[in-house]
């Protein structure tokens, strides 16, 4: 297989493990305040995403994979608020472990990794129609 196809092929799976990374951050956003419903209950649990990397045996290239979709396990957040159905009898309520900084982090470097990897499938699409168009003229 030729450079510039398996160059598609790597981007193509990039674009797919940052729409879903893009997905997973998106709700944890989403759930930053998801509380449960009954006193004592586990809120929202943020979600991670882990890559890995898969040879594609046509190309013999190194695609993106998603291994999987994962919790953090880290402690949840707990604050006082005697008013919500979640209290419990001090009054605290567990809160997600969502930080909304370390996602709008995440969020950026994914998109930038998305953008990017549209970008080598744009340039290589470009080198294609210049390679078939050299062919064309040449006969």
């Amino acid at each position: 297989m030729d450079p510039l196809t398996s160059a598609l092929k790597v981007s193509a799976s990039g674009l797919q493990a940052e729409s879903t990374r893009l997905r997973i951050v998106s709700e944890n956003i989403a759930n930053a305040r998801s509380t449960g419903d009954v006193p004592g209950a586990d809120p929202y649990r943020r979600k991670t995403v882990s890559f890995a990397a898969e040879v594609d045996r046509a190309s013999g290239a190194s695609l993106v994979e998603i291994d999987r979709i994962g919790t953090d396990d880290s402690d949840f957040n707990v604050e006082f608020d005697p008013g919500s159905p979640a209290a419990d009898e001090k009054g605290m309520v567990k809160l997600p472990n969502v930080n909304i900084l370390v996602e709008m982090a995440d969020m950026r470097e994914a998109n930038r990794a998305y953008e990017a990897n549209l970008q080598t499938i744009k340039q290589s699409r470009d080198l294609i129609s210049q390679t078939i168009d050299l062919l064309r003229a040449s006969q």
